[in-house]
C-alpha cells in the first residue's frame, strides 16, 4: 500500500480489526520511510443488482436512497441510528443474496416494510401510505389491520395504534360529510362554506 504522506511503497500493517457486520477489515498501517500512520478499509467488492423501477426503467442500487427512505419514515420517531443502519444492512444483504442481476423495486419496498414493521408502527404506516399510494381511510384501515394481525408484534408504545385508528376514523367521517347525500344531490349545511 502506498503511503499517502510521502508516496513510499513500503508500509506495514500495525493493527487489523473487523468492523461493521464483520464484512469489512480496518487496518492501521505505518510507513517504513516517514513513520506516519494511516487507516485503510478492505471489503469484498460485490455487485448489487440493478433496480427495476415501476415504470420499467433500470438504475443502479443506491444504498443512499434506501437509507433516505428509512430516515424519512422514521423522522421524529424514537428509533436509534444504529437500529436504522442494521435494518438498511439487512435489506442490502437480502438484495445481495437474492442472486439476481436485476430486482424489482416493489420487492425491495416489501423488505423495507418488513423492517419498518419491526422498528416502529408509525413509520411502517408512513412508508406504506407512500409506497402503496393510499388514497382513502380504507387503505389506512387495511394497513392497520395488517399490523394487528402480524405474528411478531413490534416493540412500540401501545398508544400508537389507537392514535392511528382515531386518525383513520376522523378521515372517514370527514369524507362522509363531504360526500353527496342519497339520490345524488348534495345537501346544504348550515353556515358558510
Amino acid at each position: 500500500m502506498r503511503c499517502p504522506f510521502c508516496g513510499a511503497i513500503d508500509t506495514r500493517v500495525v493493527d487489523s480489526r473487523l468492523v461493521g457486520d464483520s464484512d469489512q477489515v480496518r487496518r492501521r498501517r505505518e510507513c517504513n520511510d516517514c513513520e506516519e500512520r494511516f487507516t485503510t478499509y478492505e471489503s469484498a467488492e460485490l455487485n448489487l443488482p440493478r433496480v427495476i423501477k415501476s415504470r420499467g426503467n433500470r438504475e443502479p442500487f443506491s444504498e443512499a436512497k434506501l437509507q433516505s427512505g428509512f430516515q424519512k419514515a422514521l423522522q421524529k420517531r424514537p428509533v436509534s441510528v444504529d437500529a436504522i443502519d442494521r435494518a438498511v444492512s439487512r435489506v442490502r444483504h437480502r438484495c445481495l443474496t437474492a442472486g439476481e442481476r436485476e430486482i424489482d423495486a416493489q420487492r425491495i419496498g416489501g423488505w423495507v416494510m418488513d423492517e419498518l414493521k419491526q422498528l416502529d408502527e408509525v413509520a411502517y404506516i408512513r412508508f406504506a401510505s407512500v409506497y402503496r399510494r393510499f388514497e382513502d381511510a380504507a387503505a389506512f384501515r387495511e394497513a392497520l389491520d395488517t399490523l394487528q394481525r402480524s405474528e411478531t408484534p413490534p416493540k412500540v408504545d401501545a398508544n400508537q395504534l389507537s392514535l392511528l385508528e382515531e386518525a383513520a376514523e376522523q378521515g372517514a367521517r370527514a369524507r362522509n360529510a363531504d360526500s353527496p347525500a342519497v339520490g345524488g344531490k348534495r345537501t346544504k349545511r348550515a353556515g358558510k362554506r
